[in-house]
């Protein structure tokens, strides 16, 4: 897959004196190749497997002593193996002698409870931060993190990196004039976000007011803002059972709107959120491929953009001691809520 922002490949080899290892668990392969494509390297030698009962063997087929090893796992559906399958490749890497440790974890599963809202509730987003760290982990390279202050729920080092770049070039090159758009945020949680994109494009912002009577069901009531005869495009971190987005979609082109975009980093695509963005009036949902998609399986308006140079960028400059931040230049004014 061919990421639609293009990064400069690699000039130099990783630093033969201080050695990078890139290993990959089996939530997206095909992701973590194509990051070892981009950083001229391979993917380490490693097994991992099930035995009879589920529980998962791993072992390292190559010496780690005194290396940078980072590990690309996003904990994406099934999300419980995954992130065990996770946090044994890290024991396994830590009891081989690596001399650092990073999680490179493109979707970070169980982000969505950050917080209590009733009584008795836990807070896994919390849970995920300690389980990782005890296992041995050094550091984490995260993207597009439900809310931002999961970064403050860990005692080690986090790199919160962002897909706007790889969205808003897309939506760039789609050559619209942005006085025909408008940005639009599916509920007030995502303003901040939205605002930045906007910011980007050079185009006006709008909101949808939303509720949310239970778990994975969303209700879009009302639009704040101009989005008669505009192009609406709608920002999001993830689309999960694609609720939120489609019924937004509805209500967008009841008010007048022109076409539909919609952008996600994360196409989590749980239950029956495929058979609804093929109903919806979407022209086109961009996604990510931070998490694994089937495309010959997805309707014609999907199109997933690969997001591998951008996190090859930022393990090349973790591993360099080189500023993340400066990837972007813009994402201190993101503020994910």
């Amino acid at each position: 897959m061919v990421s639609e922002l293009a990064f400069p490949q690699l000039e130099r080899a990783i630093n033969p004196t201080h050695d990078i290892k890139l290993f990959a668990g089996r939530s997206n392969p095909k992701l973590a190749q194509e990051i070892a494509d981009y950083l001229g390297t391979t993917i380490g030698p490693m097994v991992v497997k099930n035995f009879a009962d589920g529980e998962i063997y791993v072992q390292v087929k190559e010496s780690v002593r005194g290396d940078d090893v980072f590990i690309i796992q996003p904990l994406c559906n099934p999300v419980n193996e995954n992130l065990m399958e996770l946090l044994i490749i890290i024991d396994a890497f830590k009891r081989a002698s690596a001399k650092t440790i990073t999680a490179v974890i493109p979707y970070y599963g169980y982000a969505r409870q950050d917080r209590k809202t009733s009584g008795r509730e836990a807070i896994t987003a919390k849970l995920v931060a300690d389980l990782l760290t005890t296992a041995g982990t050094d550091r984490v390279l995260a993207m597009d993190l439900h809310t931002g202050q999961i970064q403050g729920f860990f005692n080690i080092l986090v790199d919160h990196i962002f897909a706007t770049p790889i969205l808003v070039n897309y939506i760039k090159n789609l050559q619209i004039n942005p006085e025909d758009m408008v940005a639009v945020s599916p509920d007030t949680g995502g303003v901040q976000r939205t605002r930045h994109f906007a910011k980007q494009i050079g185009c006006p912002l709008a909101i949808i007011d939303k509720r949310r009577d239970k778990h994975n069901e969303a209700i879009a009531s009302h639009v704040i803002g101009d989005v008669k005869d505009k192009v609406c495009l709608m920002f999001d971190d993830m689309i999960d059972t694609a609720g939120t987005i489609c019924e937004a979609s509805k209500l967008l082109k009841r008010e007048g709107a022109k076409d539909i975009y919609v952008c996600a980093a994360h196409p989590v695509f749980s239950g029956p959120a495929v058979e609804r963005i093929a109903a919806a009036p979407i022209k086109e949902c961009i996604v990510t491929n931070t998490i694994p998609l089937d495309m010959d399986k997805m309707p014609p308006n999907v199109k997933q953009l690969s997001i591998a140079p951008l996190l090859g960028q930022a393990i090349s400059r973790i591993h360099d001691d080189e500023s993340v931040s400066s990837l972007f230049g813009f994402e201190k004014d993101i503020q994910v809520s």
